[in-house]
């Protein structure tokens, strides 16, 4: 097939966006001819993949989001329109493709959500940003009856978000669960990989260390898990991965008196090394359609304290490898479940992690996908 995906910025680097590449070279190794539309992509020079791919620069007026947001949205269409296409899968909100990947979810749910984080007068200047207009005009747009072929959630959560506010038909709405490839995280010398990163950071090696991943650091839950170290152990530390300004963090973490225990590393491309020296990983996110950096933490063999929102909590057995907190914001709960996630036997979570990923790989994901592919075309014969 002649694919199509879409991605604004395809990067190695962010989750959605390393997942948009490991599915560009999967797709390619089953035989498929790749088409990547995006505005800017930074891929290492030794990806074979990458060689094999075709990209297609979208122009995008920047310096504005809502100009940015619209701009790209249109010009992929204007650009797809040129071409014929097999499928077409977007990982954006765009409004021209056969398949939607709900990847960031409903912009309408992340407001509601986003209230429990924001200022009142935030909440209120919100209903006339114009860049949540636009976001929301595309949204109506993607669910429209008739503009879509396919939609893909990556949670039941998610699935049911879009019938809530868009009433868009069970049957058109597929849930497919990410996938992760585990051999990223099979290391020759664990503890060697181990006390290398510990080292590179300056983290004492028998330190417990919890680990969070992910860019956008107020809507994933950083605040309220710098809140919670204060109510842990003083040996334990925490390490931020992730793209966003430190400067507020580091003041909140100045005025909670755990600035010495917080360690920010920035984006890195081998994350699986960073969870490799950690002991748990959190994330507590305020809203979040599945968050893939759960799956890559299972893969690692750490417990995950996630929070109720995240799609990622549906694949976890609480109590067995993590625990799930109802109130992302409710950072006494949080380090109660952390407190529980630490006293964890690491053996048994890393069996159990095992056992359940077994139904997160590659070979499963694509051949749900490939059978939502198929739907498509038989359709349009």
């Amino acid at each position: 097939m002649k694919i199509a995906l879409i991605r604004k910025y395809y990067t190695d680097f962010g989750g959605a966006e390393r997942y948009t590449a490991a599915l560009a070279e999967h797709l390619l190794a089953a035989g498929h001819e790749v088409h990547v539309f995006a505005n800017e992509w930074k891929v290492r020079k030794e990806d074979t993949a990458t060689i094999r791919t075709v990209f297609h620069r979208v122009p995008m007026l920047k310096g504005l989001s809502v100009l940015e947001a619209l701009s790209f949205a249109l010009n992929c269409r204007r650009m797809l329109k040129r071409e014929r296409f097999d499928i077409i899968q977007s990982f954006e909100r765009t409004i021209y493709q056969d398949v939607y990947r709900a990847g960031d979810g409903c912009h309408r749910e992340w407001l509601i959500q986003r209230k429990k984080i924001d200022p009142l007068y935030k909440t209120i200047t919100n209903r006339f940003n114009p860049l949540h207009m636009v976001l929301l005009w595309i949204e109506r747009e993607i669910f429209r009856e008739g503009n879509y072929k396919m939609i893909i959630a990556i949670s039941k959560r998610g699935k049911e978000e879009i019938v809530k506010h868009y009433g868009v038909p069970r049957k058109q709405i597929k849930v497919v669960y990410n996938a992760i490839d585990r051999r990223r995280f099979d290391f020759e010398d664990r503890m060697k990989t181990r006390e290398e990163v510990r080292k590179k950071i300056g983290i004492p090696g028998g330190a417990p260390l919890l680990i969070f991943v992910g860019s956008g650091f107020k809507r994933k839950g950083l605040p309220a898990t710098i809140r919670a170290l204060t109510k842990l152990n003083s040996k334990i530390l925490l390490m931020v991965i992730g793209r966003d300004r430190i400067g507020p963090y580091l003041s909140l973490a100045k005025k909670q008196n755990v600035e010495k225990r917080l360690f920010f590393v920035g984006p890195v491309v081998d994350v699986e090394r960073y969870y490799c020296a950690s002991d748990l990983f959190v994330f507590p996110t305020v809203y979040e359609p599945f968050g893939n950096v759960c799956l890559e933490a299972m893969a690692a063999g750490l417990p995950v304290v996630t929070s109720r929102i995240s799609g990622g909590s549906e694949v976890l057995d609480e109590g067995r490898n993590g625990y799930v907190v109802e109130d992302p914001t409710d950072y006494f709960a949080i380090a109660e479940k952390i407190r529980a996630g630490l006293e964890l036997e690491p053996r048994s979570v890393r069996k159990l992690n095992a056992e359940k990923l077994c139904n997160y790989s590659w070979g499963n994901y694509l051949n749900e996908l490939s059978a939502i592919y198929e739907e498509i075309n038989e359709k349009n014969i």
